[in-house]
C-alpha cells in the first residue's frame, strides 16, 4: 500500500485531474459485484480494482494541474502522522480516555497561541493562566455552557 501511494503521488501529474465523461452518477455500480466479497484477494488484484473502479471517479486534488481553492491537502509528513495515529487508534475525547492526546493537544495549542502572539491568558501552561479552554466530549455540550457564559457576562446583575 505504501508503494502504491508513493507511485500515485509521484506520478499524479500524468493523470487527468477530473473524471472523464464516462463517469456519471451510478458509474461504479456496474463495476462492482452485487454482494460484498467473501474470499480474500491478493494485493495485485486489489490495486487493479483501485485503478479500474476507484481512480476513474477521483478528482486528483494533489495534482500540480489542479487549480482549485485548496492549494494542498496532504504531504508526506502528514501521511506518516496519519498512519501512526491510525495504528495507535486512540479515542481521545477526555483526558482519562487518552492522557497523551489531551496533553499533546494542550501543548500544541500553546505553541499556536505563541506563534499567533496571543496574550498569555490563552495558554494552558503559564503562571498567569487558568487554562486555555475547555475540552468537551461532545459538541452539543458546548451550547449550554456557552449560553451560561453569555448569561453571566451579559446580564448587568449576574450575582
Amino acid at each position: 500500500m505504501v508503494d502504491y501511494i508513493t507511485r500515485y503521488l509521484t506520478t499524479i501529474r500524468e493523470r487527468k485531474v477530473t473524471p472523464g465523461p464516462e463517469v456519471k452518477p451510478g458509474y461504479m455500480r456496474e463495476l462492482l459485484p452485487d454482494s460484498a466479497p467473501t474470499d480474500p484477494e491478493d494485493w495485485d488484484c486489489i490495486f487493479r480494482d483501485i485503478e479500474k473502479v476507484i481512480m476513474p471517479g477521483v478528482v486528483h486534488w494533489q495534482s500540480p494541474y489542479m487549480h482549485a481553492y485548496y492549494p494542498a491537502l496532504t504531504s508526506w509528513p502528514s501521511m506518516l502522522g496519519d498512519m501512526l495515529a491510525d495504528a495507535i487508534n486512540n479515542i481521545g475525547f477526555t483526558w482519562a480516555s487518552s492522557p497523551a492526546c489531551t496533553e499533546l493537544e494542550m501543548n500544541v495549542m500553546d505553541w499556536l497561541c505563541k506563534a499567533l502572539g496571543l496574550p498569555t491568558f490563552f495558554l494552558h501552561h503559564h503562571p498567569d493562566s487558568t487554562g486555555g479552554g475547555i475540552l468537551y466530549t461532545w459538541v452539543h455540550l458546548t451550547t449550554p455552557d456557552h449560553t451560561i457564559h453569555l448569561t453571566i457576562h451579559l446580564t448587568p446583575d449576574h450575582t
